[in-house]
C-alpha cells in the first residue's frame, strides 16, 4: 500500500517520457508518478527506489526522491516561508511547501519564524502541519536523571512552566520554579534531567545541581560587579525580583554564590552593599557611589537597598 507522507521503497513498473510509475509490485494496480527529472540515470523496470509520497498542486499523489524534513507523525522545527489568508506555509525540504492552518497554530506565526510542528494527514487526505504537538510526544526516552538533553520549547503555561520536546520527540517540562529569565515558544534549550517520572515524562532544569552551579553563579556576580567598580548597591537580602532581573537566578542561588565568595574572601557585605575586597580591574578608582544611580539598578528592592 502506498502511504501518503511516508518514505518507502517502491518498484518501477512502467516507464513514460514524462517519468516512471512506481508501485509495491508489478501486480499492484495502484501506481504513483515519479517525474522524469528525478528518475536516476539508467533506472529501469524492476528497479526499486526510495521515495516520499505527497500531493502535487493538482492534488494528485506524486513521488519524489528528495528527502523531506519530516514524515507523518514526526515533529520538527520548520521555517515559515509565507503567511496567507488560509494559514502559513512552511519549508519542509520539498518543491511544495507545507500548510500550517490558522486553527493549528498555538500563536500567530510570522514569515522567517521557526516553529515546532508535527506532520499529519487532514480530513481531506492532504498533508498539513500542526503546532499542537503535545499528543505526538513520546514517553520512552533513553534518558536518566542527571543527563543533559536538548529540545525545543513548544508551549508555556503560567504557573506550570515550559513544555519542551526533547530531541523533538519526548515529553519534557521545565517547571516554573526552574525558569529564571525569559523563555519563548520555539527556543532551543539545553537542560538537565532532574527526574524521570513514573509515566516516562522528563522533569527538566536549565541549571546544574546547586553545588555545581555555585561556581558559575559566583563568576557571573563578579562579572556584574566588575562593570560597576566592584560594588552592588544591595545585599544578599535584596528582593528576589531584583536578583532575577539583574542576574537571572533565584534568591537562594544568589545567596549561595555570595556565601561562596565570602568564604573565598573575594567580597564583603556592608549594611547596604556587596563590595569586592580588591580594586575593580576595569574602572579603576572611580567614585563607586556614582554607580548606584545607574539605570540597571534603578529599581530598588522592597527593603529599600
Amino acid at each position: 500500500m502506498i502511504e501518503l507522507g511516508k518514505i518507502q521503497e517502491l518498484e518501477i513498473v512502467r516507464i513514460k517520457e514524462f517519468g516512471v510509475y512506481l508501485a509495491e509490485s508489478r501486480e499492484d494496480e495502484q501506481a504513483v508518478l515519479l517525474p522524469a527529472k528525478q528518475v536516476p540515470e539508467g533506472a529501469g523496470v524492476g528497479d526499486k527506489l526510495s521515495v516520499f509520497i505527497y500531493r502535487d498542486s493538482s492534488d494528485r499523489l506524486i513521488a519524489t526522491t528528495a528527502k523531506p524534513r519530516l514524515q507523518v507523525g514526526e515533529t520538527e522545527l520548520l521555517e515559515v516561508k509565507d503567511v496567507s489568508r488560509i494559514g502559513a506555509f512552511l519549508d519542509m525540504g520539498l518543491e511544495k511547501d507545507l500548510l500550517l492552518p490558522f486553527k493549528e497554530q498555538t500563536h500567530p506565526v510570522r514569515k522567517g519564524e521557526r516553529c515546532l510542528v508535527t506532520l499529519y494527514v487532514d480530513k481531506t487526505g492532504r498533508l498539513a502541519a500542526t503546532m499542537h504537538v503535545y499528543s505526538h510526544m513520546r514517553s520512552d526516552s533513553p534518558y536518566q536523571a542527571g543527563d543533559w538533553v536538548e529540545g525545543t520549547v513548544y508551549e508555556i503555561k503560567d504557573g506550570l512552566g515550559a513544555f519542551v520536546a526533547v530531541d523533538n520527540r519526548y515529553f519534557g517540562l521545565v517547571h516554573a520554579r526552574e525558569i529564571f529569565g525569559r523563555l519563548r515558544e520555539g527556543d532551543r534549550i539545553r537542560a538537565r534531567v532532574m527526574q524521570v517520572r513514573p509515566d516516562g515524562k522528563l522533569d527538566l532544569s536549565l541549571r546544574e545541581k546547586a553545588y555545581l552551579q555555585m561556581e558559575p553563579d559566583s563568576q557571573k556576580i563578579l562579572q556584574v560587579m566588575e562593570e560597576f567598580d566592584g560594588v552592588l548597591p544591595f545585599t544578599d537580602k535584596a528582593d528576589p525580583q531584583v536578583i532575577l532581573r539583574e542576574f537571572g537566578m533565584s534568591k537562594n542561588a544568589f545567596k549561595r554564590a555570595v556565601g561562596h565568595l565570602l568564604r573565598e574572601g573575594q567580597v564583603r557585605i556592608t549594611e547596604s552593599a556587596i563590595e569586592r575586597t580588591e580594586p575593580a580591574g576595569r574602572f579603576g578608582a572611580k567614585d563607586r557611589t556614582d554607580r548606584k544611580g545607574d539605570s540597571r539598578f534603578a529599581k530598588k528592592d522592597k527593603r529599600g537597598n
